[in-house]
C-alpha cells in the first residue's frame, strides 16, 4: 500500500459560495491557456525582430568593412594583374583581373599602358586607362564569364555577349545594355573603386560597327 495522499487541490469540495468564488479568482495549477497563447506570440514576435536585425546586419556590413557597397582599395597595377579572372592570362594580355569583394572586373582601356593617376566618376575610364566593371548582368543579373577564346564576356544564362571593355553586342543574347561601371580613381599608382557609384553600360553595339572590339576567335566559350 502506497504513502501518497492527495493534496488540497485534489479532494472533492462541496460547490459553496466560498468555492466557487475561488475557482473564479484563483490562479489555475501550470500554465494557462492565454499565458500560452502569450508566450507563443511573444516568442514569435521575438524570433522575427532577431531575423529583421540580423538581415539588416548583413546588409550593412559590407559597407562596414569597406566591402561591396563602399570604397575598396585595390591596388598598384601589380597586385591588380596578380587577381586574373582566368588563370594564363592577365590585365597586359587584354583579360580582366577580379575582385569578389569588390564584384569588380577590372580591365585596362590600352593594355600596353598602365595606370594612369585621376579620376573617372562616369566609370569610363578615359583619365585612368581603367574600367571597373560590375560583375552582374544587366538581363537578369547572372555573372558573366570572361572567354579565354574570344576575348568577350559571355553571359552563361542567357547567351548575352560583351566585348572585353564590357560594350554589349546588338545581336547576341538579350541584356539590354552593356555591363555597368564604377566610379574609381588612381592616385599614386594605387586603383580605388567606388562600388557605391555605378553608372549604367551603354546600349548596345551591331557586330562589325564602331564602338564595339571585335573577337579574337570566332568559337566562343558557351
Amino acid at each position: 500500500m502506497g504513502n501518497w495522499k492527495l493534496t488540497r487541490a485534489q479532494e472533492s469540495r462541496a460547490l459553496t459560495r466560498e468555492v466557487l468564488d475561488e475557482m473564479r479568482t484563483g490562479r489555475p495549477a501550470g500554465l494557462s491557456r492565454r499565458q500560452l497563447l502569450r508566450r507563443t506570440l511573444g516568442a514569435g514576435v521575438g524570433l522575427w525582430l532577431l531575423e529583421v536585425g540580423g538581415g539588416t546586419l548583413a546588409f550593412l556590413w559590407p559597407n562596414l568593412s569597406s566591402g561591396f557597397g563602399a570604397t575598396v582599395a585595390l591596388g598598384n597595377l601589380d597586385t591588380v594583374a596578380a587577381s586574373p579572372a582566368n588563370q594564363g592570362i592577365s590585365l597586359r594580355d587584354g583579360a580582366p583581373a577580379y575582385f569578389s569583394e569588390a564584384r569588380t572586373f577590372v580591365q585596362l582601356i590600352d593594355p600596353n599602358l598602365g595606370f594612369t593617376d585621376g579620376a573617372s566618376p562616369d566609370g569610363m575610364g578615359a583619365a585612368t586607362n581603367v574600367r571597373a566593371m560590375y560583375q552582374r548582368c544587366p538581363h537578369l543579373g547572372c555573372k558573366p564569364n570572361f572567354c579565354d577564346s574570344n576575348y568577350w564576356f559571355e553571359c552563361p544564362c542567357h547567351g548575352s555577349r560583351y566585348d572585353r571593355l564590357g560594350t554589349k553586342i546588338q545581336e547576341l543574347g538579350p541584356a539590354p545594355r552593356g555591363m555597368d561601371r564604377f566610379a574609381h580613381s588612381v592616385a599614386g599608382g594605387v586603383l580605388t573603386v567606388d562600388t557605391s557609384s555605378i553608372t549604367l553600360g551603354p546600349l548596345p553595339v551591331a557586330l562589325g560597327q564602331p564602338g564595339l572590339i571585335p573577337a579574337r576567335s570566332p568559337s566562343g566559350c558557351i
